[in-house]
């Protein structure tokens, strides 16, 4: 059975690990920092007013939030970016807001889920930095977000994606010098990641796997810093009319949509919709196929997903992702959103939104028009990550179809977004919870391993995903011993 027990493994081990840090100035922070950076200690944000958000500085683990401001350099913290999207551009009443994952050290919020794996690891002392390589399996930015944070813990990366992912992702990888292994396929061939980690646990004795979509440390990281996170933008924008209506996740690694579980603790009306490819709508009506959603993953449905939270799935077509990237990022684009009276600090702010949080909006307004949801209602989504990561997709699509013009523009503006249709949406029933739930044997228990006693439990267990998100207590106070122990927060 899961057994959740957050106690030191093995002292030896956590004692090297005490050394590496001292060693090269390393401080974790806890996930309270995380979730509120006023409690991070004023001579840490001292030192962070020289340090650059993507260097490979240990410090840079106090930017692991969503609260950074938004600067490349020296920013400290302030209040949780994000961005409204104007009824202009969705063509609905409801309010539609999405927190921003650019400003995150590596330009996504991965980075934190990374964190949330193997730092509980480390002060167990089941990871020995000085010996063994940390695996990230991914399909994009959870595999960069490990790379990033066992660099500054000072330990080797080894990093699997599928072979499809886009350029910017291998480039830095290798900058940083992560091992990389490209797996072949592209975002959904998820099957053929878990197959190199087999070859891994055969051949490789000093690696260990952190599979975000079996590694609880996952969304035990989004229940209690991306949820937070949420409920403050709420908090601070909403009037006194708003309804919190609903909270969109990508099911990916089904780390993100655990915030649900979170807001649902402080809004149990709240429709918490899991979002996927219409190529590969595994949830949706056991699917499978290719898709260009990238960081979405597919095929199968994650361990650490809590199915039982999740209201409704919505499938989004991937050419529409594809075309609204091109008007959000190409000057004609731009040029037709402003003619349509859209601000130009709207239009600024579409940089924000990469392939996946755009597919994230169109599932807002998906389900905004499914639910009939008014003026009055909150939705709330995710922006993983920005247009950054996939400059290199706009050149593939420009050598594809030509410039971008004008005509194009609205053609895509009209279909792809004010054209938003409620096909492909499904609300789920305690039966349909428990069919999707049901699929994870056939990864998880014939191909992964894993006991039909915790797929079981993980289902009828009404303490067991409780016990999970709420491990964060037992780890702050371990990360507090260790960092005593190192003495570099003390030194510093």
């Amino acid at each position: 059975m899961i057994k959740i027990e957050n106690k030191i493994v093995n002292k030896g081990v956590r004692k090297k690990a005490i050394e590496r840090f001292k060693e090269k100035g390393i401080i974790l922070p806890t996930f309270a920092q995380m979730r509120n950076p006023e409690l991070i200690p004023d001579k840490v944000k001292n030192k962070l007013k020289n340090i650059g958000l993507w260097e490979l500085n240990p410090l840079n683990l106090f930017r692991i939030n969503w609260h950074n401001e938004p600067k490349e350099k020296g920013g400290l913290f302030g209040g949780v970016n994000y961005i409204e999207i104007p009824k202009a551009i969705s063509g609905v009443a409801p309010r539609i807001v999405l927190i921003i994952g650019k400003w995150f050290p590596t330009g996504a919020h991965k980075v934190g889920a990374a964190y949330g794996c193997l730092a509980p690891r480390i002060i167990s002392g089941e990871f020995d930095p000085t010996y063994n390589k940390a695996v990230w399996p991914s399909t994009g930015n959870y595999c960069r977000g490990g790379a990033f944070d066992s660099e500054i813990m000072g330990c080797d990366a080894v990093a699997i994606l599928p072979e499809e992912m886009s350029k910017e992702r291998f480039a830095w990888l290798k900058e940083i010098g992560a091992e990389v292994i490209a797996t072949h396929g592209c975002e959904s061939n998820v099957k053929e990641i878990y197959d190199a980690c087999w070859d891994i646990r055969k051949n490789r004795k000093d690696c260990i796997i952190f599979n975000q979509f079996d590694e609880f440390g996952n969304p035990t990281w989004h229940y209690n810093v991306t949820g937070y996170a949420l409920e403050e933008v709420y908090n601070q924008l909403k009037n006194p009319k708003n309804n919190f209506a609903g909270y969109i996740s990508a099911t990916g690694s089904a780390g993100t949509i655990a915030a649900g579980d979170f807001l649902r603790t402080k809004h149990p009306q709240i429709k918490v919709v899991a979002s996927e490819a219409l190529q590969c709508p595994t949830l949706l009506m056991n699917g499978f196929g290719g898709h260009r959603i990238e960081g979405i993953g597919d095929k199968h449905v994650p361990w650490v997903h809590n199915v039982k939270n999740t209201d409704a799935v919505v499938a989004i077509d991937d050419e529409d992702c594809m075309r609204i990237f091109r008007l959000f990022n190409e000057k004609e684009g731009q040029q037709y959103l402003k003619s349509m009276g859209i601000s130009q600090e709207n239009i600024d702010s579409l940089e924000l939104l990469g392939i996946s949080g755009i597919s994230n909006l169109l599932s807002a307004i998906k389900t905004a028009k499914y639910f009939e949801m008014t003026s009055d209602d909150v939705i709330m989504t995710i922006a993983t990550d920005s247009a950054v990561m996939y400059q290199s997709r706009l050149e593939e699509l420009k050598m594809e179809r030509g410039e971008y013009k004008n005509i194009q523009a609205i053609k895509d503006f009209e279909k792809c977004l004010l054209g938003t249709t409620t096909d492909y949406i499904k609300e789920l029933t305690y039966t349909d919870r428990k069919m999707i739930h049901n699929l994870k044997y056939f990864t998880w228990v014939e191909q992964q391993a894993k006991d039909i006693e915790d797929l079981n439990q993980l289902w009828y267990d009404r303490e067991i995903w409780d016990k999970i998100f709420h491990q964060n207590e037992a780890w702050d106070k371990m990360i507090n011993e260790f960092n005593e122990e190192t003495g570099v927060l003390k030194n510093l």
